[in-house]
């Protein structure tokens, strides 16, 4: 089919368009839209983390014009803008059906941090990625929901590495204007400017919003006149400061984010906390309630019913806490609109109201006034109901009101564009599944094979293609080695696993110091492409327990040297810049990978970022995870391994204890853990190297004459079969829409 060339009208409205895309994260998990925006300036988008905003400005409005007149170009500018717009568009939605309740009034999902991508760093980790993952499953579920966290201008930190392996963090400006972020102004094209009494004084903040597919999310900004610096500051950085710049920031969160939400008339159905950071939000329902007329007694009844929370944190101190001087100086102000004495208030965050040594905690605040309550896995709920016991003295622990839905992760977001090309060829290469025909290239921004249905738009905006990756018929599809050969899963994990080690071998010269030529070389052909490769990547928060694996030093050596049976393994990962012991860990990993045996098969990639992260858990074979059990809530980064083909070596602990069934990928140990800490460690360590030892490896490099290791592929169609589907948040967030959001249920 010939396209006929642009007008300059229709030239002038495609520039617009791309500028509009550019500021909506919807191209996150849009492959063409990615490969669209890298086809402009391929250098810029490696280079300014694939951020279209900041490539459109690198490219001049002239040049883009230009661009739109070459065929191939012009065409999938076309495509992409029309599957958008059909997206943007669809009523025939899940929601329209399944969540009519909502219909009109959004659900307003408060968290303190969102991890959308590496564009935006103002997330520090899996709560933050889980909240992106959230909102981006209710765009595509046509769910509406709005997002309020905060604008930290620097972000969370950045990572290097000095000379004693010791972390340092360093801290880079985040330029809204750079950014897919846009202004919330008001009728006359000015800031909406908002206040919060917070300590002495008021504090005022402005306010971007983020456009996540259908639904925004608004970040709080208190960078701005008149507030003195100390106030403008209080926004800077991700859990920032001291405990004074925390209830500071929980206080702009909730109390400022429910005042957002009236000034922009929005009119939310049900108020989510997700963590304890945003309980305040609570307060001021109930100040809003009490101004109207209702007795304490009465708004707190009503405030209950519009709120449901989640909890994330199975450990006592994990959960935030102010003494009462602290309360008593944050929110004397407050406490004044409240008609409240300190004393009153206080009891709404103490499990013992009469306990004037009690602390004041977030999550108490948010258990006692919301309707409903949940922990992010099966275990975590169990956990979290034996926890807050005592907060329901009258119950026996099973009939705590605290329920589990466990987290998933967006499908379409986490599968790497290598894969998405896959899935595109073998569903559209001759139109039978078979994979043997050529949907054309579309990594490089082809339009596709005509006939193929491929570039076909539903209604829902998703390409055919795309919907079917939707489909748990799909997924299951996948056990059946006719649909897709062994030699193709085979060959596919084999240009993931190419593509991460070269990544690697990229930022390994990156992060090295000055190299001579020869160190040049030896860069560049660190790792094997042949070796298993063993990926552990998350905080390095001391119960995850990063370095347990070389407790088996010596026995580790002879795998990775083992020239019959390579083994090899990719480190990231960030320690809280107060966590002095998670920093030990990173310091010992690093130093075994530049001073020890272990030098060439074991490497740490700096700066761990959602970037990094997407690297890892689709080039790594095996993704290990090896927390202290019961400390993991859900740990959602191995649920991003399935639908890349890696498998999970894993504590059976949050959700690996709900998805491991045998054939899936590996338990270390069983459904138990001794109470002895030290012995946990012992067992736990011990267990880790005999499955690794006995089970991972040999099924590894079992391979038949046609030098293939068909049960190792068996367990990666297994894994997709039974786990990818299972653990997405469009399962996750139907179930808070079906369960928690509408009032009737």
């Amino acid at each position: 089919m010939t396209l006929e060339p642009y007008t300059v009208d229709e030239i002038t409205s495609q520039v617009a368009a791309l500028n509009r895309l550019a500021r909506n994260l919807w191209w996150t998990w849009d492959q063409d839209a990615q490969d669209l925006f890298s086809a402009l300036s391929r250098r810029g988008w490696r280079n300014l983390y694939h951020n279209p905003v900041a490539v459109l400005r690198e490219v001049s409005e002239y040049e883009l014009r230009v661009r739109l007149q070459d065929r191939e170009f012009g065409a999938l500018a076309r495509r992409v803008l029309q599957k958008f717009q059909a997206y943007m568009d669809d009523k025939e939605t899940w929601a329209a059906e399944h969540a009519r309740g909502l219909a009109g009034r959004p659900v307003a999902y408060f968290s303190a941090e969102f991890g959308f991508h590496e564009t935006l760093p103002i997330a520090a980790g899996g709560l933050g990625v889980l909240a992106g993952d959230h909102i981006k499953s209710a765009s595509d579920l046509g769910l509406g929901l709005v997002g309020i966290s905060l604008f930290y201008r620097e972000g969370y930190f950045m990572q290097s590495i000095n000379e004693e392996n010791w972390q340092v963090e360093y801290y880079t400006h985040l330029n809204p204007r750079n950014l897919p972020v846009e202004p919330v102004l008001d009728a006359r094209g000015e800031p909406v400017i908002c206040s919060v009494d917070i300590a002495r004084t008021q504090v005022f903040f402005r306010t971007w919003r983020v456009n996540v597919g259908r639904n925004p999310v608004y970040l709080l900004d208190t960078d701005i006149d008149p507030n003195e610096q100390h106030l403008r500051d209080l926004t800077l950085r991700v859990y920032g400061g001291d405990g004074t710049t925390r209830i500071m920031q929980e206080m702009l969160l909730g109390i400022g984010g429910v005042r957002l939400l009236r000034e922009l008339g929005v009119a939310p159905s049900v108020f989510h906390m997700n963590e304890g950071h945003a309980a305040f939000l609570a307060l001021e329902l109930m100040r809003e309630k009490m101004a109207g007329g209702l007795s304490s007694a009465e708004a707190e009844v009503a405030t209950r019913q519009e709120c449901v929370f989640t909890t994330h944190t199975p450990v006592p101190a994990g959960h935030d806490r102010f003494n009462l001087d602290l309360m008593d100086y944050a929110l004397g102000r407050y406490i004044r609109q409240l008609g409240w004495s300190l004393d009153e208030l206080m009891a709404f965050g103490r499990v013992d109201p009469e306990d004037e040594k009690e602390t004041f905690c977030m999550t108490v605040l948010a258990l006692k006034l919301s309707r409903a309550a949940n922990g992010v896995s099966e275990l975590h709920g169990e956990v979290s109901r034996e926890m807050w016991q005592s907060l329901y003295a009258d119950r026996a622990i099973e009939e705590v009101p605290i329920g589990h839905i466990t987290n998933g992760i967006h499908t379409l977001g986490w599968m790497k564009g290598t894969v998405r090309s896959f899935w595109r060829r073998e569903l559209c290469g001759n139109g039978n599944g078979n994979g043997s025909g050529n949907a054309g290239g579309q990594a490089d921004g082809n339009p596709g094979a005509p006939g193929c249905g491929a570039n076909e738009v539903l209604p829902s905006g998703l390409a055919r293609w795309e919907a079917e990756l939707g489909q748990p018929d799909f997924w299951a599809r996948i056990e059946d080695p006719t649909f897709v050969k062994d030699e193709e899963l085979w060959a596919l994990r084999y240009r993931l696993r190419r593509e991460l080690i070269e990544f690697s071998r990229r930022r390994l010269l990156i992060q090295g110091e000055r190299l001579t030529r020869t160190a040049f070389i030896e860069y560049d052909h660190l790792l094997n492409p042949d070796a298993l490769t063993i990926g552990f990547a998350r905080r390095f928060a001391t119960y995850k327990r990063a370095p347990l694996i070389f407790d088996h030093y010596d026995d580790i050596v002879k795998l990775v040297k083992d020239a019959r049976r390579p083994v090899q393994f990719i480190f990231a990962g960030k320690a809280h810049p107060r966590d002095d012991e998670g920093k030990r860990f990173i310091q010992k990993v690093i130093h075994l990978s530049k001073h020890s045996e272990l030098r060439g098969h074991l490497v740490f990639i700096e700066n761990y970022d959602i970037h990094v992260a997407r690297m890892m858990v689709s080039g790594c074979d095996i993704w290990l995870n090896n927390p202290r059990r019961p400390l993991e809530a859900s740990g959602t980064s191995g649920m991003k391994c399935g639908v890349n083909g890696c498998l999970n070596l894993s504590i059976l602990d949050g959700w690996w204890r709900e998805g491991y069934d045998g054939t899936n990928g590996f338990g270390i140990g069983d459904d138990s853990h001794p109470e002895n800490v030290e012995e946990q460690d012992r067992r736990d360590s011990a267990n880790l190297y005999g499955t690794l030892t006995e089970k991972v490896i040999p099924t590894f490099f079992n391979r038949d004459t046609a030098g293939l290791p068909r049960q190792w592929i068996r367990m990666i169609r297994r894994a997709m079969a039974t786990l990818v589907h299972q653990y997405s948040t469009d399962r996750m967030v139907k179930e808070y829409a079906t369960r928690y959001y509408q009032p009737d249920r």
